[in-house]
């Protein structure tokens, strides 16, 4: 399984991009996607790393623990879902070796010192958990204090849960012979990264302004990128109009990626088979017997498919632990890298087999060919004076090797969809670097509570503005603020057209009388936002006003873009995107609601209060998934043993009464006499299932509340998660109920936040 961790964020934490700004592979879950591998790995369950996701470049965040200002009674600090009144919501979402000689001489992990995450260590993982759970009914003495209920004595006008919204230098002395060239410039410093014209979206850029020349590192060491194995052709013909035709390695490799996927919903997509079937047949020729793609039948493929599948089903024990242990030893060697000195994970070394591109929604690439990523493709980033990692096929050579100690990239090559786009290989989520990273992005989020209240003021006053701009830009804030939407790029042609606030259409909004707003477009990955709220009248006005008159394919926002959005977001806050309010409305909520709503109450019913949090929060950042297609059975499953635990519980009120009376207890169901118990050992076997079926009912309405909403995002990308460390700290929740083993290593460097700590 290949090691990348992705995360959804927003375009402001991704790298400068070589000219463009969305990914376009858009197969992405909370952490990871699965996609169409190679045909070696096509008979394979692993699934395969999406793009690496970047690490933000920011500058260093103060550290102050709270924020000097006070919010008790203020409008401003009160829930998003609190400030603002959902009508309606809905929407669904679319379902998508080299040897040892040749790895460098790595420095000695028992000499390296532990890189700090600020002016504090960061704690390793293993220590940093001990001290945030709290099992067992033991914890930290602040911990187990008995203390009120955090939101209860402070003054915060906290909103009760009922009332949220319903329904996120120079060249290196030691040069690789087979490097063609190597140069100490990076992407990030490009020419065209300078244009905003070549930078579609311009959030990117601000990373390159806040760590311009900014040293990340000292020594850089690593082994560069671990590429798929060869194809291995299957020589199992196809049939075109009933013959059985003949293909090369080249070509039966891509006629395999399609079979493969006979039985999905791709195969029937008409945008898919063309543009599969129009790079198949650059591939076939214009000699080859394959002209129409109605006459041809990958169903021999699609069966040997299927049986190679069964193959491995049918695998030993042992035969499949080997496989396991040669794998973990191949990727050994490329996923560990040592930056000054400190061994760190790397995120994502695997490049990418080639398959067909999937996409989001109704992507117009969806069916494209992924091409094979070749050395030549592959820019290397490595320290100066490091081994520079050999070239593991024989004959080809890096495209480049850098030397860029202001990047933490250590190889990224062109998206084979987009030139336009580029993927990076970074160190894991785990990597101190990442953990800086995020606490800067929090930090610079709960600076906002400091300005959220002037920011509300400003945009406020210009909703009657003379000046037309002006007007947009404070209606657009408006709606990043209240809504927490996504500022939104202009598409090309060939992208998925997705929307955000600034690239609203006239069709997306439907204005309500007296004061109701109807947004519905398809947002990030093609997820719909489906959504009807109350807005303040000047905002309503305003918006039937730039509506006036245009036909629905025209924008809302006639002299707004992006640009324009963002500089003024600086001009109101250093450092301040769209992403900011996300990140702030997503985590005040959080914060407000756990403690508002949490009480002395058993550690089920406190885990069910944060979720019910975490999907306040989901909501408001629109985070939705497609319901599991084994939810039903789930539920049935669930019900069966609630039903069963009944009829337990009953039987045993039965045995209670004869107990009770001095009567044996009779016969069980196979017809065994029933052992005689005291009324005492019946009353406490009574209660223990009683507790299992209240657990279990409380699971099933969970399970069905959540069926819809992915938690998983908001919680890896948009909450503080030193909120709900120290919410765990102060009521004795372990936090591995909540948070996952992936989780705890991203945020290793929150575990030993305050319980005290509010957002």
């Amino acid at each position: 399984m290949s090691a990348v961790f992705m995360f959804d964020g927003d375009d402001d934490d991704a790298p400068p991009r070589c000219q463009g700004s969305n990914t376009v592979d858009g197969d992405k879950s909370n952490l990871k996607r699965p996609h169409v591998a190679e045909v070696d790995h096509l008979m394979s369950d692993d699934a395969d790393s999406d793009d690496g996701k970047p690490i933000g470049l920011r500058k260093k965040a103060a550290s102050k623990r709270g924020g000097s200002a006070s919010y008790e009674d203020s409008e401003d600090n009160k829930t998003l879902a609190a400030r603002f009144l959902r009508i309606t919501r809905g929407g669904t979402s679319s379902v998508s070796i080299p040897s040892s000689k040749d790895k460098p001489v790595l420095p000695n992990i028992s000499n390296a010192i532990k890189r700090p995450c600020d002016s504090n260590s960061q704690p390793t993982s293993q220590s940093a958990l001990k001290k945030a759970k709290c099992s067992d009914g033991t914890s930290s003495a602040s911990a187990s204090a008995k203390r009120e209920p955090r939101g209860k004595d402070n003054g915060n006008d906290s909103i009760h849960l009922a009332q949220t919204r319903q329904t996120t230098g120079e060249s290196s002395k030691r040069k690789d012979p087979l490097a063609k060239n190597i140069v100490k410039k990076s992407p990030s410093s490009s020419k065209d990264n300078k244009k905003g014209k070549a930078m579609k979206n311009p959030q990117l850029s601000k990373t390159t302004e806040a760590c311009q020349g900014r040293k990340k590192w000292s020594t850089l060491v690593h082994n560069g990128v671990l590429f798929p194995p060869p194809y291995k052709p299957h020589g199992v013909q196809m049939l075109y109009n009933g013959q059985p035709v003949t293909l090369t390695p080249e070509q039966e490799e891509v006629a395999t990626m399609f079979a493969v996927m006979k039985d999905t919903e791709y195969a029937s997509k008409e945008t898919f088979t063309n543009n599969f079937f129009n790079d198949w047949r650059n591939i076939l020729g214009t000699k080859h017997v394959v002209k129409k793609f109605q006459h041809c039948d990958f169903t021999p493929i699609y069966e040997w498919h299927l049986q190679e599948k069964e193959k491995k089903k049918q695998m030993t024990t042992e035969e499949k632990k080997a496989l396991r242990e040669e794998r973990v030893k191949q990727d050994d060697k490329f996923m560990w890298a040592f930056v000054d000195g400190v061994k760190e994970k790397v995120g994502n070394f695997r490049v990418e087999p080639p398959g067909l591109f999937r996409g989001r929604g109704e992507h117009p690439k969806m069916g494209r060919l992924k091409r094979r990523i070749r050395p030549s493709d592959i820019t290397i980033n490595i320290g100066e004076g490091a081994p520079v990692p050999v070239c593991p096929i024989h004959g080809e050579s890096w495209k480049e090797v850098k030397h860029d100690n202001t990047v933490t990239w250590l190889a990224f090559w062109n998206d084979p969809i987009s030139q336009k786009e580029c993927k990076y290989v970074f160190l894991a989520a785990s990597s101190s670097l990442k953990g800086q990273s995020d606490k800067e992005k929090y930090e610079k989020a709960r600076k906002l509570k400091d300005h959220i209240h002037n920011i509300r003021v400003n945009y406020t006053k210009d909703f009657r503005s003379k000046d037309q701009a002006k007007k947009q830009i404070a209606v657009a804030t408006y709606l990043i603020d209240k809504l927490a939407l996504r500022a939104g790029n202009e598409k090309d042609d060939d992208e998925a057209d997705t929307v955000g606030c600034c690239t609203l259409k006239v069709e997306n909004v439907t204005c309500l009388p007296p004061n109701r707003l109807q947004f519905d477009f398809l947002g990030k990955d093609s997820i719909r936002y489906l959504n009807t709220v109350e807005a303040e009248l000047p905002v309503y006005q305003a918006i039937k006003e730039f509506c006036a008159g245009k036909h629905k394919g025209e924008a809302v926002f006639g002299k707004l873009d992006t640009n324009k959005l963002n500089a003024h977001l600086k001009d109101l806050m250093p450092g301040l995107t769209a992403k900011v309010f996300r990140t702030y409305n997503a985590s005040i909520t959080l914060d407000t609601i756990l403690n508002k709503e949490t009480e002395d109450a058993t550690l089920l019913e406190k885990i069910t209060v944060y979720q019910r949090a975490n999907k306040e929060v989901a909501i408001i950042c629109n985070h939705q998934r497609a319901v599991s297609k084994s939810h039903d059975s789930q539920i049935t499953k669930l019900n069966e043993k609630i039903d069963e635990l009944k009829a337990l519980r009953d039987g045993l009120e039965v045995d209670l009464e004869k107990a009770k009376k001095g009567k044996p207890l009779g016969y069980d169901e196979d017809g065994k006499r029933k052992r005689n118990l005291t009324p005492e050992v019946l009353v406490n076997k009574i209660s223990s299932v009683e507790s299992r079926i209240q657990q279990m009912e409380i699971d099933m309405k969970t399970k069905d509340e959540l069926k819809t909403v992915a938690l998983g995002t908001s919680k890896i990308n948009y909450l503080d998660p030193r909120i709900t460390v120290a919410w765990c700290k102060t009521h004795e929740v372990p936090i591995e109920k909540i948070f996952s083993k992936t989780i705890l290593a991203k945020f290793g460097w929150a575990m030993d936040v305050d319980p005290d700590f509010r957002f």
